[in-house]
């Protein structure tokens, strides 16, 4: 089985020893390094190259926002899931838009913690059920000449592959549904990420609920 390695960021230093004790029981995650700011947090990055990265917002010295767009320069691929005491909507957005793919409080359950690492590490958004609320209302789109019409961007299967990303899907399963290749529908992903101005899954998924996407995919079925 290969293991998630994940990289733990967090200045409390109970809070953090806490989670490791929790994240090296399990027999699918290895913790591969711990750093207490967003400046130990990218030099750990650099060397030992993580999977998920479990990033705190508010640190000594580079704080979880600052430290987003730096570890996403390093690697575009590096999946980092934000786990911290805050839910105001503007945090939670600054960190979506820059990069992060899952934001969940730390009163979190253990068990709702380890899958929303899982579900990370699949590329898959994983947002705490009163933090998504709070960001789709203030996720608005700016109203310009710019503004993107999705029926007239997208493909049909785009934007089917859209509906399902909100629903949850990861690209497997999203394949399995539409009865397609997985490289095909990892196409698809990066094409709607592309066409809509989005940095990542998360983002796509709050863009199709506040469209109403995953309704009027209910009422079709």
């Amino acid at each position: 089985m290969k293991k998630i390695r994940i990289l733990v960021v967090e200045d409390q230093n109970v809070v953090r020893e806490g989670m490791v004790a929790i994240l090296s029981l399990q027999k699918d995650m290895e913790v591969v390094g711990e750093a207490v700011n967003g400046i130990e947090a990218v030099q750990l990055a650099i060397r030992t190259r993580p999977d998920v990265i479990l990033l705190d917002m508010v640190m000594p010295q580079q704080d979880g926002l600052a430290t987003i767009p730096k570890l996403k320069e390093i690697s575009p691929n590096f999946r980092i899931l934000v786990l911290s005491s805050f839910a105001e909507s503007h945090r939670v957005y600054q960190a979506i838009k820059t990069g992060a793919l899952g934001y969940l409080l730390k009163d979190t359950p253990r068990a709702e913690l380890l899958q929303a690492i899982r579900e990370v590490a699949n590329g898959q958004a994983s947002l705490h059920p009163s933090i998504a609320i709070k960001v789709i209302q203030d996720f608005d789109r700016p109203v310009t000449s710019h503004t993107i019409n999705f029926n007239e961007h997208l493909t049909r299967r785009e934007l089917e592959t859209l509906r399902w990303i909100a629903r949850g899907l990861s690209n497997q399963e999203i394949a399995c549904t539409l009865v397609v290749h997985e490289r095909t529908i990892a196409k698809y992903v990066s094409s709607v990420l592309n066409k809509l101005h989005l940095a990542n899954r998360t983002q796509a998924a709050l863009y199709a609920i506040r469209e109403g996407l995953t309704t009027v995919m209910a009422q079709a079925q």
